[in-house]
C-alpha cells in the first residue's frame, strides 16, 4: 500500500454528522404482479342420445374420501415438525482486555447467515457446517449486550427478530474501563480501513497498527468481523488498546494517530459509499456518520485519507 499514490481528502469533503444507530437497508423489495389467462371452453356437439334421462340403481353412500392425485412433477408441502436441538443457542464469557467469546450454536442450520448486533455496531457472520460459530467480540460496554438473529427470521428488525428466533447474550466485562476503543463499520465491498499510527510511528514502521501488519507490531489489537464472503455483508474494523496490558517495554505513553483510509477499486470507482466510527473511551460511546463520492475509475489503486473522522486517542503514562 505504501508505494501507492494517496489522495489527502479534507474533513469538508466528508459529510460527517453525529449520530447513533447504524442501519444500511436494501431497497424495498418490488412485488411482482400476478396475471391470470382465461381459456375459452370449446363447444362440442351434443349426442341425442345423451339428452335421455339415464335411469341409476343401487346407490350406496359411503365416508370415504375421494382420493384426488397431485399432477406428476409437483411439489407437495410437508407440514414442518419441530426437532429437539435444533433451536438456536448463544452464549458469551469475558476475556482480558475487555472481550468477549461469543458462541453460537445451531445444529439444524449449517452454513446460515447470522447477524450479530452490539451496541450499535452490527456485523454478518455465518455458522459453520456443524452450525456453530465462535468469536471474539470487542465490548463496548461493561455490561455488553448482545442479540444474534438467524437469517431465517421473518424480519430485519433486531427487536421483532430477537422475539421470533434470536438469542440474547449478557455478560459483565470487568475491565471495560481501562480499554480506547475505535470501530469503523460499513456494509458491502466500500475498502474502508482502520490505521493507528501509536506515538509517532509512521507508515510501516513498529506502532503502524492495520489489518495487513504483523499483530506484534504495535502495542494496540485490531481484530475484523464479518463475512465478506457473504452477499452486501455488515463489516467492522475495530481497534483497541489496553492500557493495563503490558506492553513489553514498548512506549505507552502519547498520542495514537487514528486515520479512516478506503482503497479506489473497480467495485467502489464512482461510488458513494457510506460507513460509521464509533469511538469508546472512559466509558463514553461516540458515533459519526461518513458518506463520501469515490472518484472515478481511473484513481483505481489509489488511497483515499480521511483524518478528521475519529478523534486520535490521547494515552497518559501510567
Amino acid at each position: 500500500m505504501l508505494n501507492k499514490r494517496v489522495i489527502l481528502i479534507s474533513a469538508a469533503t466528508a459529510a460527517c454528522a453525529l449520530g447513533i444507530g447504524f442501519m444500511m437497508q436494501p431497497s424495498a423489495d418490488h412485488q411482482p404482479q400476478m396475471r391470470q389467462a382465461e381459456a375459452a371452453q370449446p363447444q362440442l356437439p351434443q349426442d341425442p342420445a345423451l339428452a335421455q334421462p339415464v335411469a341409476i340403481e343401487k346407490i350406496t353412500l359411503t365416508s370415504a374420501k375421494p382420493q384426488i392425485s397431485a399432477p406428476e412433477g409437483a411439489v407437495q408441502a410437508v407440514p414442518a415438525v419441530p426437532v429437539a436441538g435444533c433451536a438456536l443457542q448463544a452464549k458469551g464469557k469475558a476475556l482480558p482486555g475487555a472481550l468477549v467469546q461469543l458462541q453460537v450454536s445451531a445444529p439444524c442450520r449449517p452454513g446460515e447467515r447470522i447477524t450479530l448486533h452490539h451496541q450499535g455496531m452490527m456485523v454478518t457472520e455465518t455458522l459453520d457446517e456443524d452450525g456453530a460459530l465462535d468469536l471474539v467480540v470487542p465490548a463496548l460496554a461493561s455490561t455488553a449486550t448482545f442479540i444474534v438473529v438467524p437469517s431465517s427470521s421473518s424480519s430485519s428488525a433486531p427487536a421483532v427478530a430477537l422475539a421470533s428466533a434470536g438469542r440474547v447474550v449478557q455478560v459483565t466485562v470487568p475491565d471495560m474501563a481501562s480499554v480506547d476503543r475505535v470501530v469503523l463499520q460499513w456494509r458491502g465491498n466500500s475498502g474502508f480501513e482502520i490505521h493507528a499510527r501509536e506515538f509517532g510511528a509512521q507508515y510501516g514502521e513498529a506502532g503502524h497498527v492495520w489489518h495487513g501488519a504483523d499483530p506484534a507490531q504495535g502495542a494496540g489489537l485490531l481484530l475484523q468481523l464479518g463475512d465478506p464472503a457473504q452477499l452486501v455483508p455488515h463489516l467492522a474494523e475495530i481497534y483497541s488498546f489496553s492500557r493495563d496490558a503490558d506492553h513489553a517495554g514498548a512506549k505507552a505513553a502519547g498520542d495514537i494517530e487514528i486515520s479512516i483510509e478506503t482503497e479506489i477499486t473497480e467495485i467502489n470507482c464512482g461510488r458513494e459509499i457510506a460507513a460509521q466510527s464509533l469511538r469508546m473511551s472512559d466509558g463514553r460511546v461516540q458515533s459519526r456518520d461518513l458518506t463520501l463520492t469515490v472518484p472515478d475509475c481511473s484513481a483505481t489503486g489509489d488511497f483515499l485519507v480521511l483524518n478528521n473522522l475519529v478523534e486520535n486517542l490521547k494515552i497518559a503514562s501510567r
